[in-house]
Order: structure tokens, then C-alpha cells, then sequence
């Protein structure tokens, strides 16, 4: 066949539909420039606050190099920091789905035209185009992939979706720069502008094109109701139908809300963690070393704070009002009066990520930085990390370490 036979997908005569056009594009690629712009700095603003650059343990990519100009130490104000930003990139990314496979849609045929490259210009555009489009795809895929607990690709996800992340928005970055002057006159432009997306010989339309917006417009605010109550807590959870922690909080009473891990999964082991058995082993300056049961935690100047937890899949909790032992009173203890240093924090968890993580100096500073051994006026339950938990306001949930075993203070 010739690759002009209109029963090709490169012959322009293969696409029929009355709705491709400059206009109907330009409008999608808009809203897609505004909309992936957030994701990729509230997605930046994600992986600062693990703290990457603070210790080994925290760091998911290590051979970042130049890519990690921007890390800054996370701060701990305003304490609701990491839920807002991480809630809006997750929430975000899943309405734009919609957007994005509509876009994808009114551009196909430009995937298909042959010759592939008339010139080298026009070759580095395609290959521009490719890497648009894949990265695309592969960014929201790993996305909602992780939002669900899906792992189905190989590898960790955080450096996938990271180094993913700088190559689709350096093909989106030149890719917008090229077109979104375009863009804009056809959106201005008192007439739809066909433009060459349009099909040459158009089926009967059965819908205009703003009635077809509308429908991605819908798609996309239900996938928003679907899933932003995650995020909001409280009632407005049972809403999120497509969120994996988006039902009924677990359980009733003081410990009643959201758990990632639980004590099971962890590998946590009963008899270590109990009350007998288990000692926090606290290590500070000059290897001074301070063994304190359950017990004698509780007999310390107790603190009590409002804090939610966040994740990185986006769900986060409502305020819970924790109780223990403030982190700078843990350090000073061990000789780090005043000023406290940065802080390693290790768990009795067996697998899983995050066994062991580390907060900077700020963090352990604020006087809302805890060992939690208390919340909501009641014990930990073993699934929100009985005996004892940490607890830093704006921090994701991973480097809030449950089952806590040992503390080491000091330069990391």
C-alpha cells in the first residue's frame, strides 16, 4: 500500500473527525501549560521535602548531580506545607488525565505524517514531539500507578518519576515556547482557525467542538470530586472513590484515621515492641548514649501538638492532637543543650522503605517536633507506631518514623 491510501493511518484522509483543528488544540495545550507548570513545581517542592541532600538514607536519587541545584532545607512553617502542595500535585495530575489523553487525541494524525524528518530542523522537532508525548504518558502513568499502590514498573518509582519528570518538562518547556504564540492568537481569533490538525474531508459532526470541551471539562471535575477529599480529610474522604486511602477512616476512637504501614506489614514484632522489652536508645555528643523505657519517656516533660500527616500519594489526615517528649528535649538529654543538631531516626520496621530517616537541625528544633507516645488523649495503637513515633509539622509522612528504636544527634 501506498502510505497516501486513506486506509492509513498516514494518509490524511484516515482521520475523519469534524472536532481536530488549531483551535480546539490550542485550548487544551493552555490549560495543559498552566496546569502541568504546577505539577512540575509542586513536584519539585516534593522531593525537597525528603531532605535529599541531608544524609544517604533520605536520598531516592542519588546520581542527580546538577538537578538538585534547587534543594533548600524544608522548612517547618507553615505546618500544613507539604499536605497543600503534595495534595495539589496528586489531585491535580489526576484531573489533568483527562485533558492530557484529549490533547494526545487532537494531535495524533501529526504522529503519523511522512516523510518523518524533511529536514535536520524538522527531525529534532519530531524527536522533540516523541519526547513530549512519552514523557507525557510515562509521568502520568507512574503517577496514578503510585497513587493507587500499583508498582507494576521495574525499578524504585521516586527516581523513574523524578529523572522522568526533567526530561518531560525540558520537551514540554521547548515545546511551549514554540507554540503557545500560536496558541493564543487561535484562541483569540474571533473564528475557529482549522489550521492543518483539521481533517480534509470531515465526517458530519455530532457534537461542536466547546461541547466536546465541555465533556473533557466534566471528565476532569469528576475526577477532581473523586479524588480531592483525600486530601481534604475528615467527611469529605468517603468522596474520594478513587483513591486507595480514600474511604471511612480505619477504625473508631482516639486512633481512628489514616494508616499507611501497618504494624503487620512492617514486620513488627510484639515482643520487642512491648512494654517490657522495648528501649529507646538515644546517642548524642561524644558517643554519650541514654537507654529510656516507655515508661520513662512518659515521666519527661510531656508536649502536645496538632498536627496532620501527608503522603506522598497525595491522601492526607485531619489535625491530630499528639502527645510526648519534644525532639530538642530528646537531644539535650545526650549533650546538645541550645541549639539541637540534625538527627537519625531508625525503627523496628523490617522492610519497606524509609527503615531509617533523617530530619535536619530546624526540624528537630520546633517545639512541635515529637516523640509521640500519645494521640488524641489515648496510647498509639501498634498501627500508628506503638511505643513510639516522631512526629515533625510540614514533613511527608515517610520521615515521621513509627516503632522508633533509636535516635542518633549530630552531624550526618
Amino acid at each position: 500500500m501506498r502510505h497516501d491510501d486513506p486506509r492509513l493511518p498516514t494518509a490524511p484522509g484516515f482521520w475523519r473527525s469534524p472536532l481536530r483543528g488549531t483551535w480546539f488544540t490550542s485550548v487544551l495545550g493552555l490549560v495543559l501549560l498552566v496546569g502541568i507548570t504546577v505539577l512540575f513545581v509542586t513536584g519539585l517542592l516534593s522531593y525537597a521535602a525528603y531532605n535529599p541532600d541531608l544524609a544517604p538514607v533520605n536520598d531516592q536519587t542519588p546520581d542527580k548531580g546538577v538537578l538538585g541545584f534547587y534543594l533548600f532545607s524544608w522548612p517547618t512553617d507553615p505546618y500544613w506545607l507539604y499536605r497543600v502542595t503534595q495534595g495539589l500535585h496528586v489531585t491535580l495530575g489526576i484531573a489533568l488525565v483527562p485533558v492530557l489523553l484529549a490533547k494526545l487525541w487532537s494531535v495524533v494524525p501529526k504522529l503519523f505524517t511522512l516523510p518523518p524528518a524533511r529536514s535536520p530542523a524538522h527531525a529534532l522537532e519530531r524527536i522533540s514531539l516523541l519526547l513530549l508525548v512519552g514523557g507525557g504518558l510515562f509521568e502520568f502513568t507512574t503517577g496514578v500507578l503510585n497513587v493507587q499502590l500499583d508498582y507494576l514498573f521495574p525499578g524504585s518509582f521516586y527516581p523513574l518519576h523524578f529523572y522522568g519528570a526533567w526530561v518531560f518538562f525540558a520537551a514540554f518547556l521547548a515545546h511551549a515556547a514554540l507554540k503557545t504564540p500560536a496558541a493564543l492568537r487561535a484562541v483569540r481569533g474571533r473564528r475557529p482557525d482549522e489550521g492543518d490538525l483539521a481533517a480534509p474531508r470531515p465526517d458530519p459532526p455530532t457534537v461542536s467542538r466547546r461541547g466536546a470541551l465541555r465533556f473533557v471539562g466534566g471528565a476532569a471535575l469528576l475526577l477532581l470530586v473523586t479524588t480531592a477529599g483525600q486530601s481534604i480529610g475528615g467527611v469529605w474522604r468517603r468522596t474520594a472513590l478513587l483513591a486507595p486511602h480514600g474511604g471511612a477512616d480505619p477504625g473508631s476512637g482516639p486512633n481512628g484515621f489514616q494508616i499507611n504501614k501497618t504494624a503487620a506489614y512492617a514486620g513488627i514484632d510484639a515482643n520487642e515492641s512491648g512494654e517490657e522489652a522495648w528501649r529507646l536508645v538515644i546517642t548524642g555528643r561524644d558517643g554519650r548514649t541514654v537507654r529510656l523505657s516507655r515508661a520513662q519517656l512518659l515521666r519527661l516533660p510531656l508536649h502536645s501538638a496538632a498536627l496532620p500527616i501527608a503522603c506522598v500519594e497525595g491522601w492526607s489526615t485531619a489535625d491530630q492532637w499528639w502527645r510526648g517528649v519534644r525532639l530538642r528535649d530528646l537531644a539535650a538529654l545526650v549533650g546538645h543543650d541550645g541549639d539541637p543538631p540534625d538527627v537519625l531516626v531508625e525503627s523496628l520496621q523490617r522492610r519497606g522503605a524509609f527503615r531509617r530517616a533523617a530530619l535536619r537541625a530546624n526540624q528537630v528544633a520546633d517545639p512541635r517536633s515529637l516523640l509521640a507516645l500519645q494521640v488524641n488523649g489515648e496510647d498509639l495503637s501498634p498501627d500508628h507506631g506503638y511505643p513510639a513515633r516522631v512526629i515533625v509539622p510540614a514533613a511527608p509522612g515517610v520521615l515521621n518514623t513509627k516503632w522508633v528504636a533509636r535516635m542518633t544527634f549530630g552531624d550526618l
